[in-house]
């Protein structure tokens, strides 16, 4: 499941700019194929950063994942030309520390996760104990 799609990322590239970095074949048209890979490519990212802390795939998704993959997506675009604009670069590295923190538990999806206990912390339960200092005072 894909957690952004081509008309997310028409939301924020013009159609002209998506056609050059998608159109290898010289078609004039955006190459959807290249946009998916793209797009998987950015969730494959996105899940190996959120992966050990949230059940996959997350569904529904929520508004900043699918943000994050907007972004990242049009990173990868880019980097088939040789190399994302600065302005680029440094969104898909927010994005990255932004995954970082959401895996370290810093920042929350905004949602609840059935597959994760709602504390990590250990349990442990034992027998009540038999000897102390004064059951054995007098041995």
């Amino acid at each position: 499941m894909a957690y952004s799609t081509l008309d997310d990322l028409r939301e924020r590239l013009p159609e002209e700019q998506l056609v050059n970095l998608t159109d290898d074949a010289g078609a004039g048209a955006v190459d959807g194929a290249v946009v998916l890979r793209a797009i998987a490519d950015a969730d494959a990212e996105i899940e190996g950063y959120l992966g050990g802390r949230h059940a996959l795939p997350l569904s529904p998704v929520p508004a900043l994942v699918r943000k994050l993959s907007v972004e990242m997506a049009i990173y990868h675009l880019h980097s088939r030309r040789g190399g994302a604009p600065e302005e680029w670069r440094k969104r898909y590295e927010d994005a990255r520390r932004l995954l970082e923190n959401i895996a370290r538990g810093l920042v929350s999806l905004g949602q609840a996760d059935p597959a994760q206990p709602a504390n990590n912390a250990a349990e442990a339960a034992s027998f009540p104990r038999l000897f102390s200092r004064r059951t054995l005072r007098d041995f």
